[in-house]
Order: C-alpha cells, then structure tokens, then sequence
C-alpha cells in the first residue's frame, strides 16, 4: 500500500499516473493544489483516504502496460509532448468552444440568461489568457529550458505557475455554472457538445498544468 502520511497528491500524480484517474473521480486537485498530503486532502474532502488508496492500488494493478513517467523523460522530449498534446490543440478546440458558448447564449438565452451569460464571459477570459498564457512559454519560457538555461528561469516560471493558478479559478467558476456539467433536459445539441467540450477541457488542462507545474517547472529550476 502507498504511504499517504508521506505522499502529495503532486507526486501520487507524478509516480503513477494512472492515479490521476481516480482524482478526477472524487474531485482532488493535482495540478495547482497537488503540493498537499493525499491523507490531508481526504480529510479535508470527507474521503476516506484507504478507500482511495485502494482505487488507486486497482487502477494500477489493472494497467496492461506499464505506466508512461514523464518525470523521467529528457526535458525536451517533454515540452515537445506539451507542444503536440496540449498546446497545438488548444488553438483548434478554444476558438471552437467560444463559437459554440456565443450560439447557446443567442439561442437560449431566455432559459437562464444570467448564468449563460457569465458562462459566456468566464470563458472567454479564460480562453484570452490560456492564449497570451502558451504564446509566452512558446516564445520565452520553453526556449530558455532548452537551451539549459531553466535555472535562471525562476521569474517566468512563477509568473506561469501564479497565471495556472488563475486558469484553475475559472475552470472551478465553469464547472459550477454548469453544475458539474451537468446536461440540462431541455439543452439541444449544441449545448450538449458545449456542456461535454468543456468538462473535456477541464480533464486536458488538469493533465496539462500537472506536467507543467509538478514535472517540467521543478526539474528545470533544478538545472
């Protein structure tokens, strides 16, 4: 069994990827909040912690492969599986969850025109800053670790890890707008793929900010 008195959901992450699938089931923070014992994050949730100890021990014992450890992988081989899995399809899928937040609000604003609303407006602040947010790692941050210089990178790094940190925000802020998306009865198809795109997003940026924050930022400050 896993030590919980001394392991951070950060690492669980980080060592055993496949755990993240149970995080995501009881809704335990890895990426930004991951820095904290798995043991105090339970009881902080209500969650008995050998229960989720023991999901996670499944989840393991059920891989037919062994797990992918980035925190073990060259840095840029990393940042280029960044590039590819997450950033490249951001800059299809942002534009195109916008379109369709700006259609379900025209459409059906007059079912809840507040909440839709400010769906509309979190949203899009948060598609403004993921943008300015990759187009800065793309142009100054990623270069600087590939050139080995990531230990003088400590300035960029915080302004990242503080701009994830605002990111998680408004992702939290979406999922409650959406109840937990939650699809209403009465949602057409647009809605339903809007209310499914974006809880997708949230699970891609989780996965995204958690390599970032707890794998890439650590090992190239470490030089």
């Amino acid at each position: 069994m896993i030590n919980f008195a001394t392991s951070t959901v950060a690492s669980l992450a980080t060592e055993h990827p496949l755990a993240t699938r149970v995080f995501v089931r009881h809704g335990i923070d890895f990426c930004c909040g991951g820095g904290r014992p798995l043991k105090e994050v339970c009881e902080e949730k209500g969650l008995d912690v050998s229960q989720v100890l023991e999901e996670i021990q499944l989840e393991l014992a059920s891989a037919n492969k062994p797990e992918h450890r980035w925190d073990s992988e060259p840095l840029d081989k990393l940042i280029q599986h960044i590039l590819e899995t997450y950033h490249r399809p951001l800059d299809e899928e942002l534009p195109r969850l916008e379109e369709m937040a700006a259609k379900v609000l025209d459409v059906h604003r007059d079912k809840d025109p507040q909440r839709l609303a400010e769906l509309v407006t979190v949203y899009g602040g948060l598609k403004a800053e993921l943008e300015n947010h990759m187009a800065k790692e793309e142009q100054i941050l990623f270069p600087m670790i590939l050139r080995g210089q990531g230990a003088m990178a400590e300035g960029p790094i915080s302004v990242m890890e503080q701009e994830h940190e605002s990111a998680g925000a408004a992702l939290g802020r979406l999922r409650e707008l959406t109840d937990g998306y939650e699809v209403p009865a009465e949602a057409c198809n647009t809605w339903r793929a809007l209310w499914h795109g974006l809880k997708a997003l949230e699970q891609s940026l989780h996965q995204h900010i958690h390599l970032e924050n707890n794998i890439l930022f650590p090992r190239a400050l470490a030089g």
